[in-house]
């Protein structure tokens, strides 16, 4: 059984099914790439709250940045966020985001 949460005509918020849930990617406001980590990851955790799920349960993670020079800013977020022993496999690339105010993007996937 496939359950959405927050179905909309183009996307759901999250897709469940066999256990696994499905993030939509999660954008945050702020002027700094940290202020926005941190209100993305803040979103992920109310969406992984919602499907059932937690930050130690997250299988991968997939972040786009607008610019790779963010990195180590944005990971020291990241790392603070992440419990400790339950890293998830994850990808980090840059890519042109929904609209130029955007620095950081962050797809998740976890079981539930």
């Amino acid at each position: 059984m496939i359950e959405r949460i927050e179905p909309g005509k183009r996307m759901s918020k999250v897709v469940k099914h066999n256990g696994v849930a499905y993030l939509c990617g999660q954008v945050g406001a702020g002027e700094t790439v940290a202020e926005q980590t941190r209100d993305c990851l803040a979103r992920v955790d109310a969406l992984l709250a919602e499907a059932g799920s937690s930050r130690e349960q997250i299988l991968q993670a997939i972040i786009w940045l607008a610019d790779m020079d963010d990195f180590a800013e944005m990971n020291s977020v990241w790392d603070a966020w992440t419990p400790e022993g339950h890293a998830p496999a994850r990808a980090c690339g840059e890519a042109r985001l929904a609209g130029p105010e955007y620095r950081v993007e962050v797809i998740i996937t976890a079981a539930c």
